[in-house]
């Protein structure tokens, strides 16, 4: 046993595990790489956490932080063994105040517990990833994670207020606070938003919160060819529209939802869009009907229309198994989140459907048309052979560097991680790259957190 975690140990007995079933459960996300810890604490309070932290730092052991786990770039993989700290035990709302429009949390609360709870208040938290029901808000922030309704309400960065983060040598940090304007200082809050774990351990959280619209209704509209589900993005949008979610579906996703969950539950056609518009009753009412005539204008083979609550849920969560009907396939599904110009969507899924060709693996597009971030699937049979995964890897190649040339990014909502490591450098440019490691070495500068990544 390491002399470090003899003394892990002693510090916080009931908290670190190193038994082979625990150590197995902290060693992979949804991607393929996978790395055991030499240990995990299970962490339950701000304090547990600081401790270890400390201790680490002054046994230089590299430390990797975990939420829910269910990242798609491998982000919470321990890549250099040593300590994984685990938060889903954190996972209390600490408070929910509608009069000052917050709440606070601990990193583990599943993003959909959170919804729920200030629903039942009148209230609303935004933010959605379609893995809702699974991530933790902790991951969330580490991520800026964004869903379907990033289009009207933006993606996490803007409704994080306030944070308490350890830092890599222990330290406590509070950042921010529960005022929705601040501008004392640097945004050192926004630093860690999005940070990936590489800066410091997120272990408390203040998030705003809005009134919640009091009606909201779901187009799903089924078109003959992808061409033309992404004009009716532009038309929609032209025509004055800002729906808060604006979501496109290609014909390979539409087939795996069909095997997966049925052909009465899955739209016909090779394309789709939902459409969601909110606001008081009469109103959105009034918007449906338009964006109804708008979408048979722009083609629409057939347009179902969810207008009560539990209709709307049971139409989107025909989205939300989109991810898990492409898993079922049985194929390893490389999720890849690039982001375009909105008006290059075409173009992107013209050069996927040329990518597939070429490389010879299914791809599956669909994801955020209302602002360009499609999530582009290549789907391998197999990682662990190595001829497959070269080729795989070629075809990450030429999709990233088609991206950078239409003048997207390589990740809108997962991160850098290990997936894109490889490409890091060429998608931010060298002085980007160098400003990064700066202000690592800052905040940690003996490397220890989530090591391995996209800055080394």
């Amino acid at each position: 046993m390491s002399p470090w975690l003899d003394v892990l140990i002693q510090a916080l007995p009931d908290r670190v595990h190193t038994d082979a079933v625990t150590l197995t459960a902290h060693a992979a996300d949804k991607w393929f790489a996978s790395q055991e810890p030499e240990a995990v604490v299970l962490a339950s309070n701000t304090e547990e956490v600081s401790r270890a932290m400390r201790i680490a730092h002054e046994h230089r052991v590299p430390v990797t932080t975990r939420g829910g786990g269910v990242g798609y770039v491998g982000g919470c993989v321990p890549v250099k063994g040593g300590l994984v700290i685990a938060l889903a035990g954190m996972n209390q709302i600490l408070e929910i105040n509608p009069q000052d429009g917050v709440v606070v949390v601990q990193p583990g609360v599943i993003t959909g517990d959170l919804q729920d709870a200030v629903r039942k208040l009148g209230w609303y938290y935004p933010p959605d990833p379609a893995s809702l029901r699974e991530c933790s808000l902790g991951g969330n922030v580490a991520t800026n994670a964004g869903g379907p309704r990033c289009l009207k309400y933006g993606v996490t960065r803007p409704y994080v207020l306030g944070l308490e983060v350890v830092l890599a040598n222990g330290d406590i940090l509070r950042t921010g606070g529960r005022c929705h304007k601040n501008r004392q200082g640097f945004d050192l809050t926004g630093v860690f938003v999005g940070s990936e774990g590489m800066l410091g351990i997120i272990t408390e959280i203040t998030l705003r919160i809005i009134p919640h619209p009091p009606t909201r209704a779901l187009l799903g509209a089924t078109f003959r060819t992808f061409p033309e589900a992404a004009a009716a993005v532009q038309k929609i949008l032209g025509a004055g529209h800002l729906p808060s979610a604006l979501e496109i579906t290609d014909k390979f996703t539409l087939q795996a939802a069909r095997n997966f969950l049925g052909e009465e539950r899955t739209p016909h056609g090779d394309a789709h869009l939902f459409v969601e518009t909110d606001g008081h009753a009469e109103a959105v009412g009034a918007e449906a009907k338009k964006l109804t005539a708008l979408l048979r204008g722009a083609g629409a083979i057939g347009i179902k229309t969810a207008t009560t609550e539990q209709e709307v849920e049971n139409l989107w969560s025909l989205r939300r198994e989109f991810s898990y009907s492409l898993r079922a396939t049985g194929l390893t599904k490389l999720n890849e989140d690039v982001v375009v110009p909105r008006s290059r969507l075409v173009d992107l899924v013209q050069f996927a459907e040329s990518l597939q060709a070429q490389s010879g693996f299914p791809i599956a597009c669909f994801g955020h048309a209302g602002d360009g971030n499609i999530h582009v699937n290549i789907m391998v049979p197999d990682m662990e052979d190595p001829v497959q995964r070269e080729r795989a890897e070629g075809a990450l190649d030429r999709l990233f560097h088609h991206v950078l040339s239409l003048g997207g990014v390589i990740s809108g909502e997962h991160g850098i991680g290990l997936a894109k490591k490889r490409w890091f450098p060429d998608a931010v440019g060298e002085v980007a790259v160098q400003t990064h490691a700066a202000l690592k070495a800052a905040l940690d500068p003996l490397g220890l957190l989530n090591p391995g990544k996209f800055l080394d």
